[in-house]
């Protein structure tokens, strides 16, 4: 018995496929296998497991717990529900060791992939070669394990409330715009609305894996139309949107501007550092430096990290970090929450920033310095030329008198803002940034990104896809 798997599949951050071409039943049942004989190994037994709204996601769970039955791990179902759930399933109960949620995340309905937690901590990167190399050497732990059903639901939305408890008054007045795209979170976000305080506005709240409105990506300035006219028809002092699986958060203002990822980090940055002086704040590099300047401005110690929420909790969990954020809209919140990325919860924390702050999000927004950045430019690249062009860029500018920041690719620092390039983890793609006071700052910046790529013999063209 053993199992391979198309070398496309095991990512960096997750496991990941397209149904029926490379990932299937098989595929889950190995997967149950080596996660429950690695865990077994670790000394943990149970495992919770749970899955999003796709199509393929029923099919997948079956044969998940056939695997993880079968190498002696029990099995703790939690049902359909968004990947945070699974979270805090794993989290707040001692009697489980680890917990999958399968979930495609914000990728096209025929995908699908399992997102990880082993004993408590975030299951990546080199754990995932891991499975490939257990499951292809057919190594393989035998056992009979046990399953069981969890409803979970009505606890997690009690957690979520959390935040709110001595606010009630201070947030009754609030209007606010949800978003749940048709994925995952729907029912959890009805049965948030129903015992949050304040008016409450819900679309697309049935979950439907084909996502009949709009693509579940709050990343995607086009996927929150429908979320900016419910803001502006209902007069609503701001909107929140979730991806596919309810981890990843985007949001618009009263008067309909989006709040990024970086942005968002900066409302619960000074929320928090107002409460937690001194406080570690870790954002991706991919942020404005803004975000970096307002963090030290309000007494906190601003830490940019490598982009990839696996990553980004490994560091706060090493640096004690209670706040941290990806331009993705991964927020993760470890002062008074377990650590992970919740978007759901992320939303409740908004309202409860804006009531302690005593200004509506759309102050705190209007607020931000206006800077002026390009979108996120991402391009194909060889994969045997990816990492390399990268090392070359640094090679040459060892001797810049720019400031050349090194953490996860290269982040350029000179008078005129920053530039970023870097590689990928999950793609052949070359990724590109730039944030400047002035169009002509940026459009200096974009040129020093093209003057680089040109000397590695790439150039900035086919603009890639997720």
């Amino acid at each position: 018995m053993s199992h391979q798997f198309d070398p496309t599949v095991l990512r960096e951050y997750d496991i990941r496929g397209i149904i029926g071409e490379t990932l299937g039943p098989d595929d889950a049942r190995a997967i149950g296998r080596s996660f429950a004989t690695l865990l077994r190994r670790a000394g943990g037994k149970t495992v919770a497991v749970g899955y999003d709204g796709r199509v393929s996601s029923p099919m997948l769970e079956h044969a998940l717990v056939e695997g993880l039955t079968a190498s002696g791990c029990d099995v703790v179902r939690i049902g359909m529900g968004p990947t945070p759930m699974l979270y805090y399933a794993e989290a707040s109960s001692e009697q489980v060791d680890g917990g999958i949620q399968i979930t495609g995340s914000h990728n096209p309905a025929n995908y699908n992939g399992f997102k990880m937690v082993f004993q408590g901590r975030p299951f990546f990167g080199e754990d995932i070669q891991t499975v490939g190399r257990l499951a292809a050497a057919g190594d393989w732990d035998d056992g009979t394990g046990e399953v069981s059903d969890r409803a979970v639901l009505d606890d997690y939305v009690a957690r979520l409330l959390a935040p709110l408890a001595g606010l009630e008054g201070d947030v009754s007045g609030l209007k606010v715009g949800w978003d749940a795209g048709n994925g995952a979170a729907g029912p959890a976000l009805e049965a948030l609305a129903a015992r949050l305080p304040g008016e409450h506005h819900l679309l697309f709240t049935e979950v439907d894996g084909d996502f009949p409105n709009h693509h579940p990506d709050p990343t995607v300035e086009a996927n929150l139309e429908d979320l900016r006219a419910l803001v502006a028809a209902e007069d609503l002092d701001f909107g929140v949107a979730f991806d596919g699986d309810g981890d990843r958060i985007g949001a618009i203002d009263g008067e309909g501007r989006v709040i990024w990822g970086d942005q968002l980090l900066m409302i619960y940055a000074e929320d928090l550092l107002a409460r937690l002086p001194n406080a570690t704040v870790i954002a991706d590099v991919k942020a404005s430096r803004a975000l970096f300047d307002h963090v030290a401005a309000h007494g906190g110690k601003p830490v940019m990290w490598k982009t990839g929420h696996s990553l980004i909790k490994a560091k706060m969990k090493e640096t004690r970090s209670p706040l941290a954020g990806e331009m993705s809209g991964h927020v993760f919140f470890a002062d008074d929450y377990y650590g992970y990325d919740d978007a759901l919860y992320a939303g409740v924390r908004l309202m409860a920033a804006s009531a302690r702050l005593g200004k509506s999000v759309t102050e705190l927004r209007g607020a931000m310095p206006a800077m002026v950045n390009t979108p996120e430019m991402r391009f194909q690249v060889d994969e045997s030329r990816k990492f390399a062009a990268i090392d070359e860029v640094r090679a040459r500018l060892a001797d810049s008198p720019a400031q050349v920041d090194g953490t996860d690719g290269v982040r350029v620092t000179t008078d005129d803002g920053w530039w970023l390039l870097r590689a990928s983890n999950t793609q052949d793609v070359l990724v590109a940034r730039a944030e400047s006071d002035s169009e002509e700052g940026l459009e200096r910046l974009i040129a020093q990104i093209d003057e680089q790529l040109a000397a590695s013999g790439l150039e900035r063209g086919l603009q890639a896809g997720h």
